[in-house]
Order: C-alpha cells, then structure tokens, then sequence
C-alpha cells in the first residue's frame, strides 16, 4: 500500500500544449505540459528528417557497412 501524504497529485488527463495548441492528454503530476516538440512535428515521425553531413561521415559509414551506391575498394588503390 502507498502510504498517504508523500506522493505529489496524479492528473490522470494533463494536457499536453505544442505552440499553444492542445495536442494530446496523458498522465503526469502536473495539469499541463508545454513541449516544442511532439511525435506530430518531430522531422523523424513526420517523415521530413534530412541527414547533415558536413564531413562525409554518414557516406564513410555507408561505404564501409555497404549501406549505398558506393562500392568498397579492395584496398589495391591507396
């Protein structure tokens, strides 16, 4: 059993603001959240990510895991 008076107050329907807009509800110890991201503007889960890459590091890593167009060298041309 859960002893009274040491747990904070359960608001089992919080709602959750994205700039200013209501998006969704859930369960916290506070009767409203403010985020600035959520699973509806995240680039990941909207499908609008783009992958920045200044060094070439993501095309380093798909030659070498054969994750690409490009094809490993057999080390011959160094």
């Amino acid at each position: 059993m859960a002893k009274d008076g040491i747990h904070p107050q359960w608001y089992p329907e919080a709602k959750v603001y994205c700039n200013g807009e209501l998006v969704m509800t859930v369960g916290s110890t506070k009767p409203e959240l403010h985020v600035d991201v959520w699973s509806g503007n995240h680039p990941f889960y909207t499908g609008t990510q783009k992958i920045i890459d200044t060094e070439g590091r993501v095309e380093r890593f798909r030659r070498k895991y054969g994750m690409g167009g490009a094809k490993k060298s057999t080390g011959g041309d160094k």
